[in-house]
């Protein structure tokens, strides 16, 4: 993975808009409607290499697929891997508990009401293994398009597969978690194989405490986030940690988040982890604080920081100048060569989420690399 060397890099968390036509052709998909493979593989190919192109005329630095092949970032598995034909299920946010009106609208949201979390019922295994090759084939065709620094691709956790997916099949958790490494493995090691990027989504680290397990207590929870870990870890263990990254979130939905648990109590679990990069929430109004933290958290030897310095579920277009004052702020505490700059979360979660409007997602993205050309100026050019 790329370091910032003598300027700021930017990047993102991976999901971005969808064209409507492709948005239309997975609703049929997931809802069953006999949709033709080719075609729908033909086009999330174009729609690939026009993110790609969009990325790159942003300013963006490390680009990816935009998860254009992806009901969402979490849910895509149940198409990829073998024992998930149970019920649905079913999820409490406790901070929108208290605020039914606004959690009917995040919940009738288009993308999150037609999202299929089929509980796994049988043995987990892989069942389509050309997948991921066809990501890593899309995205590299699009590369030779344009100029970029790098390339990542993102792939979920064992920890937010088990959140999303209830466990009807496993003795305990930990057989849970472990068989889902061990099927998720041959995606991971897909992606690196390429030499490309491999991101961790990890929300279980984040938004699991608050909508999988709010009835514990927090000590209970961390040793529950540890065992979360140590399934990533062994899923990516042929993995050179230079060569992942991992994202933490609190959930990308436009809800209160004040039962969101403080990056405090996660941040040492969190870089136990294997991968050398972290990227995470702090542009929006619950999280960006939490820079503070890095005064008495040290770094550790070798990790990277990409903080978000633009939010995902807002149409502000945040000022180059606010963006490059919050790059700022993480360098000066943990070193400019630590930081790439990001953003909060996915601009296009589920396949038709669209809290923030698709052009303005590419103005924000152009802000962040406006805003990293001025911080890299104070930086490295003196």
């Amino acid at each position: 993975m790329k370091r910032s060397t003598d300027r700021f890099l930017t990047t993102h968390t991976g999901s971005l808009p969808r064209p409507d036509d492709l948005i239309r052709m997975m609703y049929a998909k997931e809802e069953g409607v006999p949709v033709d493979a080719a075609a729908l593989s033909q086009r999330v190919a174009a729609a690939v290499e026009e993110v790609v192109r969009k990325q790159a005329a942003a300013g963006v630095d490390v680009v990816n697929d935009g998860e254009m092949s992806k009901p969402s970032y979490a849910t895509y598995i149940k198409d990829r891997l073998s024992g998930f034909g149970g019920t649905g299920n079913t999820f409490v946010y406790q901070d929108l508990a208290e605020f039914p009106g606004l959690a009917k609208r995040v919940f009738g949201d288009p993308g999150r009401s037609r999202r299929k979390t089929p509980a796994c019922n049988a043995p987990i295994g892989v069942r389509d293994p050309r997948a991921a090759q066809t990501d890593v084939e899309h995205l590299e065709a699009a590369l030779a398009c344009v100029d970029v620094q790098e390339a990542f691709l993102t792939a979920a956790s064992p920890g937010v597969v088990s959140l999303f997916f209830r466990n009807e099949h496993y003795p305990t958790e930990e057989a849970y978690l472990f068989a889902i490494a061990e099927a998720m493995r041959q995606e991971y090691e897909t992606i690196a194989a390429a030499g490309i990027v491999l991101q961790i989504d990890c929300p279980d680290l984040g938004m699991g405490r608050h909508i999988q397990h709010a009835d514990l207590s927090l000590a209970e929870w961390r040793r529950k986030a540890q065992l979360h870990v140590e399934a990533l870890d062994h899923a990516v263990a042929n993995i050179p940690p230079e060569q992942l990254r991992m994202h933490l979130c609190w959930g990308n939905y436009e809800g209160p988040h004040h039962c969101d648990v403080p990056l405090a109590d996660v941040i040492d679990i969190v870089f136990r982890a294997r991968p050398s990069a972290v990227s995470l929430e702090a542009a929006n109004p619950r999280h960006a604080h939490e820079w503070k933290l890095f005064e008495t958290v040290k770094l550790p030897e070798g990790k990277v920081l990409i903080p978000g310095v633009i939010e995902s579920k807002s149409n502000f277009i945040e000022h180059p100048e606010l963006v490059a004052q919050r790059i700022g702020r993480y360098a000066h505490l943990v070193g400019r060569e630590n930081v790439i700059a990001g953003s909060d979360c996915g601009f296009g979660t589920w396949v038709g989420q669209a809290a923030v409007d698709p052009d303005v997602v590419w103005a924000k993205m152009a802000a962040m690399a406006e805003g990293a050309r001025i911080a890299s100026r104070e930086f490295w050019r003196r």
